[in-house]
């Protein structure tokens, strides 16, 4: 079994192996694109004698030639954040894009030229595995440090208390960008500022003193696609006060508006604990 779409967390892979494959059926998260042809990166039981890592997007598969840069497109160590490229040709790949040839070069070839670039931040381990952590123009720039939205995410996820969460940036004068959190609760758990603390306490322990979470909002529901793909470009939007956007993939408009809800409400509550101060 697969997952596709979203970056799977170590929590839900755990999920999935658990209830569905009964601990018995291997499971995976491949990577591909619409623009791939087909999966390229990916657990494959069977054909590489390895264990599985939750989490991970696992290896690339017979013929392809994956690999994490910096951003000058210089090979990343190992455990080194970057930039997935894809550096050969494969059978799948596209030639074109219909009747506009021109954004085809520009979006995928110009950035590392000679690699195809598909715009995913990522890292790859000391077994070789590689880690989709997100969209490279999600990457959150805290003090010239990056972060990927998937690490803090995934981390939240790993809490008891949390069911999904959504992770983005937003400004600040000292740090450049600093990440922001809007998290669902399990069922029977309840939204406090005990809980608001340890929350942040752990995503720091889970990934790094970097990972310092300026807030996190509690919501009952995220905006997410049909397909249930949460539109983080949707919750920046809401964080920055910009146009949300195309939202006609969006599965509940409601959603958008408890994020914004949630967030300006705890702005109007800092601003007024700031002005008696």
């Amino acid at each position: 079994m697969h997952s596709v779409g979203e970056p799977i967390n170590p929590e839900a892979f755990r999920w999935m192996h658990r209830n569905v494959g009964r601990d018995k059926i291997p499971f995976g998260s491949t990577w591909w694109m619409t623009e791939t042809g087909g999966i390229l990166i990916s657990h494959t039981p069977g054909l590489y004698m390895v264990p599985m890592k939750p989490g991970t997007n696992g290896l690339p598969i017979p013929g392809i030639d994956a690999d994490v840069v910096d951003d000058n497109g210089k090979e990343q160590k190992s455990l080194d954040r970057g930039y997935l490229v894809i550096k050969n040709p494969w059978p799948g790949m596209p030639l074109t894009i219909h009747k506009d040839p021109d954004r085809y070069r520009d979006v995928y070839w110009t950035k590392y030229p000679g690699n195809f670039y598909p715009g995913d931040y990522a890292v790859r381990d000391d077994d070789g595995y590689l880690w989709i952590l997100g969209r490279a123009d999600e990457v959150i720039k805290v003090a010239g440090h990056r972060l990927g939205t998937y690490e803090l995410e995934s981390a939240l996820i790993q809490h008891p208390a949390v069911a999904e969460a959504a992770a983005v940036a937003v400004p600040d004068e000292l740090k450049g960008e600093v990440p922001v959190a809007f998290v669902i609760l399990r069922a029977g758990r309840e939204s406090n500022e005990q809980l608001n603390r340890e929350l942040r306490d752990w995503v720091r322990e889970k990934v790094g003193p970097i990972a310092s979470l300026k807030q996190i909002f509690f919501v009952s529901k995220l905006p997410k696609t049909r397909s249930a793909k949460i539109m983080r470009r949707v919750v920046q939007a809401v964080v920055s006060g910009k146009p949300v956007g195309d939202v006609t993939t969006l599965e509940d408009e409601a959603s958008v508006e408890e994020v914004r809800g949630a967030y300006l409400d705890l702005k109007r509550e800092i601003e007024s604990r700031n002005s008696i101060t």
